[in-house]
C-alpha cells in the first residue's frame, strides 16, 4: 500500500513538473529575442533527418495493410472498396499514430540524450553564466521544431503509404493510378483531414516537450543521460495514445453535434 501511494505521489509530482515546464515554454516562446536560426536548424535536424525513416515506414505500412486486408475484402465481395478503406484508415489514424511513434523513438530519444549530456556536463549552466537563455535557445526551439515538422512528416507518410497500397492493388487487381487515387480523394472529406492534421501538431508538441523535459532535468551523470533518453521515449509514446484517444473522442462528439 505504501509503495502504491509513493508511486501515485511521484506520478502527480512529475505531472505537475511537466505542466510547469510546458507553461514556461509558452511564456518564453512569445518573448523576444527569437532564435529563428536555431529553430530552422532544429527543423532541418528533426524533419529532414527523420524523413527517410518515416517514408520507409509509411511505404511498408501501405503494403502490409493492403496485403492483410485484401483477402478478407475479396471474401466479402468488397474488394472494390479497398481504396476507400485504406485511404480513410491511413489518413485518419494509422499514418499520424505510426509516424508519431517513430518520431517519439528517434526524435524524443535524441533530444533527451542531447540535452541530458549538456546538463550533466554543465554546458547549460555555462550558457546561463555567459548571459544566454538556455531554455529559449535549447528547449523552445526544439519543441517548436517538432511541433511544426511532425504534421509534414505525417503528410509524407500518408502519401507514400497510399502509393504502397496502390502498388499492391495495381499488381493484384490491375487498377490504374488515376482510378485508385480518384477513388481515394473522392472518399476523403475535410472532416477526415482536419482532425488528423490538428492532432499531429499535438503529437509533435508532446514529443518535443517530453524529450526536452527529461533531458533538461537529467541527473546522475552519464547514467542519467541513458535514463533520460529511455524515459522520454516511453512517456512520449504513452502521451501519444492518450492524445489520440482524446482527439478521437472530441471528433466523435463534434460529428454527433
Amino acid at each position: 500500500m505504501e509503495t502504491i501511494a509513493k508511486s501515485i505521489k511521484n506520478y502527480l509530482e512529475e505531472t505537475g513538473s511537466i505542466s510547469q515546464f510546458a507553461f514556461r515554454f509558452f511564456q518564453q516562446a512569445v518573448r523576444p529575442p527569437f532564435e529563428f536560426k536555431e529553430l530552422l536548424r532544429q527543423c532541418y535536424l528533426i524533419g529532414y533527418n527523420s524523413l527517410f525513416l518515416v517514408i520507409a515506414t509509411g511505404f511498408i505500412m501501405g503494403l502490409v495493410l493492403t496485403l492483410q486486408v485484401r483477402p478478407t475484402m475479396i471474401e466479402f465481395g468488397a474488394v472494390s472498396y479497398m481504396p476507400q478503406m485504406v485511404g480513410i484508415s491511413i489518413v485518419r489514424e494509422i499514418g499520424p499514430v505510426i509516424t508519431a511513434l517513430i518520431c517519439a523513438g528517434k526524435v524524443g530519444s535524441s533530444i533527451g540524450a542531447e540535452l541530458g549530456s549538456m546538463k550533466v556536463t554543465e554546458q547549460i549552466d555555462a550558457m546561463e553564466v555567459s548571459g544566454t537563455n538556455p531554455f529559449k535557445y535549447l528547449v523552445v526551439t526544439r519543441i517548436m521544431a517538432s511541433t511544426l515538422m511532425l504534421p509534414l512528416l505525417v503528410i509524407a507518410a500518408d502519401a507514400i503509404g497510399l502509393f504502397g497500397s496502390f502498388l499492391i492493388e495495381s499488381i493484384k487487381g490491375d487498377v490504374s493510378m488515376t482510378l485508385y487515387f480518384n477513388i481515394v480523394f473522392e472518399t476523403l472529406t475535410f472532416g477526415d483531414l482536419l482532425p488528423a492534421t490538428i492532432k499531429s501538431f499535438f503529437f509533435g508538441f508532446a514529443i518535443g516537450l517530453v524529450g526536452c523535459y527529461k533531458g533538461y532535468h537529467s541527473k546522475k551523470g552519464t547514467e542519467g543521460v541513458g535514463k533520460a533518453a529511455n524515459s522520454a521515449v516511453v512517456l512520449a509514446s504513452l502521451l501519444l495514445f492518450v492524445i489520440d484517444f482524446l482527439a478521437v473522442l472530441v471528433a466523435d462528439i463534434f460529428y454527433e453535434i
